[in-house]
């Protein structure tokens, strides 16, 4: 699991500065001659730093809430599944040549219950993110994804898929290679697979990439994670030819957990502790854990028609216009 990060963003700042104080209100206490007692001082200035905390993140804007769910000590997929489940194995391999380790899957048991579990991997340092592409993946990984529902829905395993992902690989080679038919081919099949479907953005869900494992039953948010067509610094470069617009396209694209909830595009929102997933990666284990289970339970109470014809539903439902009488012409 990721450890507490020293990576501060920009709105934290304030609190870095308190919690400084404190570090050295108790090493002067520590270095002084004289018995000094600072325990009430300090617990004051520990008090001031979880208020503020919870003030911050309470208030967080679309662009902070970017800069939060793309936080480089978030936990990641395999984060997730190594903490989720008592066992796990790992597969590997599209059977056409491609192992993709921007895209990782396998099965697990997670409080006895056998699943297939995949997702986006970005990495946790450098030289990971750059091995796996920045959670980019290819069409081997798409095709690889494929392989694994498939398998899932061979065994009667429900999925469970992390969504966390700037967007598909969009270099020469992986169009070269059939990137778009790729992910229309998962799109197409998901909606046939006879298993149970839970989906979850943990971090960063972009585009066709995400969309590629995103045709689920129930999908779940992490509560400072994004779900969008493109990035804000795409869509500001698109709309205005200035990416520096992006805090003004986040705030247009209602790209957060809450917005899209509130757009009946996400099903459900699991709150993060002030401070987010990333100074708190056990309580998001143990929350993911809780809602997984919880909507696992609902969904296999279904049969199996009732499962498809539900999904297809749900996403017939999706970008339905709602004309006022201002949009009609007289």
């Amino acid at each position: 699991m990721a450890k507490a990060s020293q990576h501060v963003l920009d709105f934290e700042r304030p609190l870095v500065d308190i919690e400084a104080q404190i570090q050295q209100i108790r090493l002067d206490s520590e270095n002084s001659d004289l018995d000094l007692d600072v325990s009430q001082q300090v617990d004051e200035l520990q008090h001031l730093v979880a208020k503020r905390r919870q003030e911050i993140y309470a208030n967080l804007t679309p662009s902070q809430v970017i800069q939060v769910a793309r936080h480089p000590q978030r936990p990641n997929t395999l984060n997730y599944i190594e903490n989720l489940c008592d066992t796990w194995y790992e597969l590997h391999g599209d059977r056409c040549g491609s192992d993709d380790a921007a895209l990782v899957g396998g099965v697990g048991v997670m409080d006895g219950v056998p699943l297939l579990l995949m997702g986006h991997q970005k990495g946790q340092d450098t030289k990971e993110r750059m091995a796996r592409n920045f959670g980019m993946a290819s069409p081997g990984g798409y095709r690889k994804a494929l392989r694994l529902m498939r398998h899932g829905d061979r065994f009667h395993l429900p999925l469970l898929m992390f969504i966390d992902t700037s967007g598909a690989y969009a270099g020469l080679k992986a169009e070269e290679q059939g990137q778009g038919e790729a992910i229309a081919a998962n799109l197409r099949e998901m909606f046939a697979l006879r298993v149970p479907i839970i989906g979850c953005v943990i971090g960063e869900g972009g585009s066709g990439g995400a969309l590629g494992i995103g045709v689920v039953d129930h999908l779940m948010m992490f509560e400072h994670s994004i779900y969008t067509v493109a990035s804000p610094e795409a869509c500001a470069a698109i709309l205005w030819r200035d990416a520096k617009r992006a805090a003004e396209a986040a705030q247009a694209l209602q790209i957060t957990a809450r917005q899209l909830q509130a757009l009946g595009l996400a099903d459900e929102v699991i709150p993060e502790p002030a401070g987010g997933n990333h100074a708190f990666p056990k309580q998001a284990v143990a929350s993911l854990k809780e809602a997984v289970l919880r909507r696992l339970e609902a969904l296999q109470a279904l049969g199996t028609e009732e499962l498809l014809e539900r999904r297809y539903e749900k996403f017939r439902r999706m970008g339905r216009l709602l004309e006022t009488s201002s949009d009609v012409d007289p």
